[in-house]
């Protein structure tokens, strides 16, 4: 059994998306557990609000088998992949990263590099699990928040 830890955001239908994903996660995934949830202004584009958490569930699946399901569970909730990186989302689920495996691929990235480039990923990743080491950096979560001088006004603490 490996743990991953997975970003989840939306912005489009946000809370309902969200809700369903956090539904997906639970039917799907063993011990699952989330992080506080946040709403952070949309990156890289003029849009509405994300809401945005991380969770960490235990699975079965090898990385490319996992990133294959939360790519179909994206697509059933109405993602469109014709658009920009940086757009509108239903739903999005990233895998931020899966055990202790470090991997660089056309297909994959582990860790994803947005931990060291949005609050809205680090912060919640840092609160799931503060004492997750990150396995290149040999730095926890909690000292990596710390340390990363990122800025948290943006972000706003849903009561969700």
């Amino acid at each position: 059994m490996s743990t991953a830890w997975l970003g989840l955001g939306s912005n489009v239908s946000a809370d309902e998306n969200i809700r369903a994903g956090i539904t997906e996660l639970q039917s799907q995934f063993k011990n699952v557990a989330f992080s506080p949830v946040y709403t952070s202004a949309s990156v890289g584009f003029d849009g509405d609000d994300f809401i945005n958490l991380v969770a960490s569930v235990e699975t079965t699946m090898k990385p490319l088998e996992l990133r294959q399901n939360l790519r179909d569970l994206e697509d059933r909730y109405g993602r469109n992949r014709d658009v920009p990186k940086f757009s509108d989302r239903e739903l999005d689920i990233d895998i931020l990263l899966y055990d202790d495996l470090v991997v660089f691929s056309p297909l994959l990235q582990i860790p994803r590099a947005e931990i060291f480039k949005f609050p809205h990923v680090l912060k919640p990743l840092a609160e799931l699990d503060p004492e997750l080491l990150h396995p290149s950096e040999m730095r926890t979560m909690a000292e990596i928040w710390e340390s990363s001088g990122m800025d948290e006004s943006g972000l706003e603490l849903l009561a969700f």
